[in-house]
């Protein structure tokens, strides 16, 4: 059991603060973070850099930002746009909103159980870009703790780095700048690989780190707790010093220009200088451990933990308080409850807070979505977007909840209803119900396992293992960590792999931080791209320029190399390219290049991406290429004008989105192919087929309208002030391409116009006139997650192919419905065919691209037909199945035991007649067989009275298997099928199985 840190027992030299008592805080986590960002921006020199969403930018490799230094990735990696202001940094604070949860940094299954992991926590960091080093680092950090927070110095240890076997030196620089700051010798602590010698990735750039630890009780030599995860000793601060990259062969190389990167939590730091051991017992949380207990029905939080936390109740304002924090944060950045992904991790924060609030806090329906304004109280000041989404938050977080209570009623009946079948010599509960309560209605798998034991079982986990191994075959491999009941961790696998996560997995020649700070060093200068934009109109066509370039370097996928052989995959670099390389969601352009003097020899150009100003052609040599050799570049002109068109069509469908919705529209993401465009955005619901005809039909006015296309590079600071501008969450280059629609941006810049028009930031290709989309339809639309909805559209001839697909499938239902509900069918068959056809078309318009809005309507009236067919089916077997029970009973009479052969091809129709004769002789066991021809299997059907001494199904299985088939069923009614031909052996055999069990 944790004794809790009473008021009496705080360090002397802390100030006055405040727990969980009631008392005054004096030192409170606003001013702990103003003091960093003060110290740091007004004293040294640091620039400011606001936190980044917790959606990362632009890194497939992570689910949520989870470090301070993840927004500024790009200039570890050399790899920042040298336009853009990020690459004028030398040294930078900022505190940093970051989640931990999923992935390889996950806190999520821990929070809760103790009084410090959270998954959701602001980061303090600084950073030096090139700037200063160790010796500047390690004096700032301990001049702010000693000085500016006053933590004594001799509550204070510091770890540095040991070396390695490997060949790694000791970073005995580190040491001596300790041991000249004062720190004695006893509590400066070597420490191998695993603590003290951080790395970005299998790859990349690393280096030693020192880190410094708390005592909590001080007046005593603690070094041997440093690193032991002792609750009293604690790390509260890491500064990476990095001066390596480790090489994909995992050998180290020297950079060129160090970094440094120091990142300290708030929270712990906050518990620190408030004189507390639990990060919980703060302001931070105060005010919404009060705001949970007013809406609970149990006592208030006392911090217990562990055995001493009875019923759990401490656990649950835990899980409650950090899980509401984490929700609101993601929510406001456009993360949203769903079924993949960072998504997927975030459902499963809200129904574990959610199960906590209704089953441990008593708290009523709607109580968690409540907590958001408590999050704004003490969040909001810093990060402003949490007070200008609350309301929204707040109704995703109810809708959420409302969805997974009604599923948590559903799957508990499904358990009951299980437990009940299960005999008692079972002790395993089914793992295939278990499976199908996590994957179909979302429970947590923890849950599942609480529950089953407050009843006395448990689910095999070896099957459940098989059960989800299974779907992870069958779903291709791709999957999500997740968790499992005794808070185990098992692979589970969330399908939703779209084409363009398999896009963003393909592999690319992509330059190491080495080999960029190599090109720099030999003076290459970034590729000259602008011809990516010199085009033309003319006469209807576009008109491209021809480009000549001279090879500056080749890149081999680990280093620079001067020429390269035939067959050898590689990246180039040119003086200048007329090739867009992938980036702002615009997929790259195809083609090929010949170099001069071999004109007959073409390399197709595989991919094209762009690093630090340097654009790289991924080719496989189909001849020797090496530096100074010059190319002809040829430029598939048919993708690009196809990729142009579309991304013009993006930004007009963004601002008809708009112009039909509202303002509440705010992209989400977008990709732009040669095929299609995509576009994601933030709206409550999916859209109405009405919404989608005049989304439809604003687009077609401005693409009637022909109307100019302006784009023009500005400075960053000028565009941004243009009224209606619209962004999403990128770091923008100066000066930057801004693209208009209609409105000549001096005009713009003067805010001269009449009407709102579309206008956006945006370094893609577009075309001169809006007419040359020709048309736009959208296919697809629909919500992704709670409050995102996803459009899919084409342009040019695939959408007039669309409308006219469209326009064929209305007369075809218009035809089927005409056959439908003109005259009832004549008989079971005819109406089994007509029946077959409303499927197939109903197959044809879910799966055929035509304008979503006339799908929907489509769908709806193929509904109406099935439902149509489906009763005149129910009629006819109906009436085909009391003729069948007329003369079955005509033979046979009224039997204990009665087993005749129909003649049906319908297993319904088998099984209704069993049904009538059951009904009209409700003592018989009554078991039918029908051959049917058009599989040739024989077909078994049965029903016993409720009273009979043995089971129906145990009838069916047994007779099929004499047929050489299987059966299954209930204890009152099975069926089965078989494929025997002597049918006349199986009926006899069936009739004495019966009366044997009767005792006839």
């Amino acid at each position: 059991m944790l004794t809790l840190l009473r008021l009496g027992s705080r360090p002397p030299w802390c100030l006055r603060v405040r727990l969980f008592s009631g008392r005054p805080v004096d030192f409170p986590a606003a001013r702990v973070r103003s003091t960093f960002l003060d110290f740091f921006c007004t004293k040294h020199g640091h620039k400011f850099v606001p936190s980044s969403p917790v959606r990362p930018r632009g890194d497939p490799s992570l689910l949520f930002v989870n470090a301070g230094m993840n927004q500024f990735k790009p200039l570890f990696l050399g790899t920042a746009d040298p336009r853009s202001h990020m690459t004028s940094y030398t040294r930078v604070a900022n505190s940093q909103k970051c989640v931990r949860a999923g992935g390889k940094h996950n806190d999520l299954d821990d929070v809760g159980w103790d009084l410090n992991h959270h998954t959701f926590f602001e980061m303090l960091g600084s950073w030096s870009f090139g700037d200063y080093f160790k010796e500047d680092a390690c004096s700032m950090a301990w001049s702010l703790l000693t000085e500016r927070y006053g933590i004594p110095a001799d509550r204070l240890y510091v770890s540095y780095f040991a070396g390695d076997a490997s060949g790694l030196p000791p970073d005995e620089e580190t040491r001596q700048i300790w041991l000249d700051l004062g720190v004695p010798p006893g509590r400066i602590l070597p420490f191998g690989l695993k603590e003290n010698f951080w790395e970005m990735g299998d790859s990349g750039p690393c280096g030693p780190c020192t880190e410094i630890h708390y005592d909590h009780v001080g007046g005593r030599d603690a070094a041997v707790l440093v690193n032991g995860d002792s609750p009293d000793l604690v790390e509260i601060w890491n500064l990476v010093f990095m001066q390596y990259h480790r090489e994909l062969d995992q050998s180290l190389r020297p950079l060129t220009r160090f970094s440094v990167d120091t990142g300290m939590g708030l929270e712990r730091l906050v518990s620190v200088l408030q004189g507390t051991r639990s990060n919980y017992d703060t302001d931070l949380f105060h005010p919404l451990l009060d705001a949970i207990h007013q809406r609970s029905e149990v006592r208030g939080y006392q911090g217990r933990v562990g055995a001493a936390d009875e019923g759990r109740v401490d656990m649950a304002y835990r899980v409650v308080a950090d899980h509401i924090r984490t929700l609101a944060v993601c929510v406001a950045d456009g993360i949203h409850p769903g079924m993949s992904g960072a998504e997927l991790v975030l459902r499963r924060i809200l129904r574990r807070a959610v199960r906590f609030c209704v089953e441990v806090l008593k708290a009523p329906r709607g109580s968690l979505a409540s907590l958001v304004p408590a999050v704004v109280q003490t969040l909001g000041d810093v990060y402003p977007e949490l007070a200008t989404h609350a309301e929204r938050i707040q109704d995703i977080i109810n809708e959420n909840e409302d969805h997974f209570l009604s599923s948590l009623d559903r799957g508990t009946r499904l358990i009951l209803r299980t437990v009940s079948k299960m005999d008692s010599t079972q002790t395993y509960f089914p793992a295939a119900v278990v499976w199908s309560l996590h994957r179909d209605l979302g429970f947590p798998l923890d849950l599942v396992d609480l529950m089953l034991k407050e009843k006395g079982y448990q689910v095999d986990p070896q099957e459940l293992d098989r059960l989800i191994a299974e779907n992870q075959k069958v779903c291709g491999g791709d999957g999500l960590m997740f968790y499992t009941c005794a808070g185990l961790m098992m692979s589970s696998l969330y399908p939703q792999i779209t084409s363009d996560l398999r896009e963003r997995g393909r592999s690319h020649v992509t330059l190491g931080v080495v080999s960029l700070q190599e090109l720099r060093h030999l003076k290459v200068p970034p590729t000259d791209e602008s011809l990516k934009y010199e085009y033309r109109r003319e006469q209807d066509t576009y008109v491209f320029p021809e480009c000549r370039a001279t090879v500056l370097a080749l890149y081999d996928g680990r280093k620079l190399v001067p020429e390269v052989t035939e067959g050898q995959r590689c990246g180039v670099i040119f003086d200048r390219t007329c090739f867009y390389a992938e980036q702002g969601g615009q997929s790259h352009d195809r083609g090929f290049l010949t170099r001069v003097g071999l004109q007959d020899v073409p390399l197709p150009v595989e991919d094209v991406g762009v690093a630090a100003g340097y654009v790289v052609h991924q080719v496989t040599a189909a001849c020797s290429l090496k530096t100074g050799d010059q190319v002809d570049m040829h430029l598939d002109q048919v993708h690009r004008r196809s990729c142009m068109r579309n991304h013009t069509a993006t930004h007009l469908l963004n601002f008809a989105l708009r112009s039909v919705l509202g303002p509440v529209v705010r992209q989400r993401g977008s990709h732009v192919s040669a095929e299609r465009l995509r576009f994601d955005f933030s709206v409550k619901g999916s859209l109405s087929e009405n919404q989608l005809q005049q989304v439809e039909s604003r687009l077609s006015d401005i693409i009637a309208a022909d109307q100019m296309v302006y784009c023009q590079e500005l400075p960053l600071q000028a565009a941004m002030s243009i009224a209606g501008l619209r962004t999403v969450d990128e770091v923008y280059p100066d000066p930057v391409r801004v693209v208009a629609v209609a409105v000549p941006l001096p005009d713009l810049l003067a805010d001269q116009r009449d009407e709102e028009t579309s206008v956006e930031l945006c370094c893609g290709t577009h075309l001169v006139q809006t007419g040359d989309i020709q048309d736009l339809v959208i296919v697809s639309e629909q919500q992704m997650v709670k409050g995102v909805s996803r459009v899919v559209a084409v342009t040019g001839r695939d959408a007039t192919q669309a409308r006219e697909a469209g326009h064929t499938l209305a007369q075809d239902v218009d035809s089927l419905e005409a056959r439908l509900l003109g005259t009832d069918p004549s008989s079971l068959e005819a109406a089994l065919m007509l029946s077959k056809e409303v499927g197939v078309l109903s197959d044809a318009v879910d799966s055929t691209p035509i304008p979503q809005w006339q799908r929907r309507e489509l769908q709806k009236r193929l509904k109406v037909l099935q439902r149509h067919c489906n009763t005149s089916v129910r009629k006819l077997e109906v009436k085909l199945a009391s003729s069948r029970a007329h003369d079955v009973l005509k033979r046979n009479g009224s039997k204990k035991v009665l087993v005749d052969l129909v003649d049906t091809d319908s297993e319904s129709v088998l099984m209704k007649t069993v049904n009538q004769l059951s009904s009209a002789s409700p003592s018989s066991h009554v078991m039918l067989l029908s051959h049917q021809r058009d599989s040739g299997k024989v077909a078994c059907a049965c029903q016993i009275p409720k009273d009979s001494s043995f089971s129906a199904s145990d009838w069916a299985l047994a007779v099929c298997r004499q047929l050489g088939g299987g059966a299954g069923g209930s204890k009152l009614v099975a069926r089965g099928t078989g494929t025997s031909d002597d049918i006349m052996e199986a009926l006899k055999w069936a009739e004495h199985f019966a009366q044997v069990k009767t005792g006839q």
